[in-house]
C-alpha cells in the first residue's frame, strides 16, 4: 500500500528502524535510519527521500492555504489512578 502524506490517519511507513506515520494535520518520524554505505543504505536513502519529496509536494502545493502552526502538543488531562 503506498504511504500518502497526509492523507489518512493510519498508514505507516518503515524504513530500516524508522517509522512514519501518517495523519491529516502530519507525518511523525519515530525511530532511527542508519544510511550505510552500500547498496542497502542507498535504497534506503532513496526511500527516506522519496518519503521528504512527497511530504513536501503536498506542503508545496497548499502553501498559500497552510496554517501558521499546527498544535501538536497533546492536550493531556489526568486521571485518578485506577489500581491506587
Amino acid at each position: 500500500m503506498p504511504f500518502h502524506p497526509y492523507a489518512d490517519e493510519a498508514a505507516t511507513l518503515r524504513i530500516g528502524e524508522l517509522t512514519a506515520e501518517n495523519r491529516l494535520d502530519r507525518v511523525s518520524l519515530h525511530g532511527s535510519l542508519d544510511l550505510t554505505r552500500d547498496r542497502a543504505g542507498l535504497d534506503r536513502a532513496r526511500r527516506l527521500k522519496g518519503l521528504v519529496d512527497a511530504a513536501l509536494a503536498v506542503l508545496e502545493a497548499e502553501a498559500d492555504r497552510l496554517p501558521e502552526a499546527v498544535e501538536t502538543g497533546g492536550n493531556t488531562d489526568s486521571v485518578r489512578n485506577p489500581f491506587g
